[in-house]
């Protein structure tokens, strides 16, 4: 329980972190605040920060904000331990391998951007009536280290 309450007391420091750069300075001009966003891989599952970004929601909220792609997750975690990166989007995962390791100052999760993995099958020619029995045989090329192969 006590666990409970502090992820949340956690949570809320860090909304509350996050807001403080939205307001002003009490003299009329609003307080930009540069943050730099380390997204562990460009993909389609991102669509609505992207969005966000184009159409200058971040500035209108007084967030200059930096996209970087980290390209896995261990360098925007590293990212973000390293302090080149204030927030890091990647899988909750990483956090727990980076604790497990014995860091010092451990990050914390606060936000859920998906609720899948985000995987995609794409093959160069249409396969109106694929089935997975069609992989047999075949390579399938991976999106990171790890997985490259279908065995079937």
């Amino acid at each position: 329980m006590k666990k409970k309450l502090a992820g949340i007391g956690l949570m809320i420091m860090a909304a509350a972190f996050v807001l403080a750069g939205c307001g002003n300075d009490g003299e009329g001009e609003e307080k930009i605040q540069k943050v730099t966003l380390n997204e562990v891989a460009h993909s389609i599952f991102y669509a609505p920060q992207y969005v966000a970004i184009e159409n200058g929601y971040f500035e209108q909220e007084g967030i200059d904000l930096e996209l970087v792609t980290g390209y896995g997750a261990d360098k925007t975690m590293a990212a973000v331990i390293s302090g080149d990166a204030q927030i890091g989007f990647m899988g909750a995962e990483a956090s727990v391998y980076a604790y497990l390791e014995g860091a010092n100052d451990p990050v914390v999760n606060f936000a859920q951007g998906t609720q899948r993995a985000g995987n995609f099958l794409v093959a160069r020619e249409e396969m109106p009536d694929f089935q997975w029995n069609d992989l047999k045989g075949k390579k399938v090329l991976g999106g990171r280290k790890g997985v490259g192969r279908l065995a079937m």
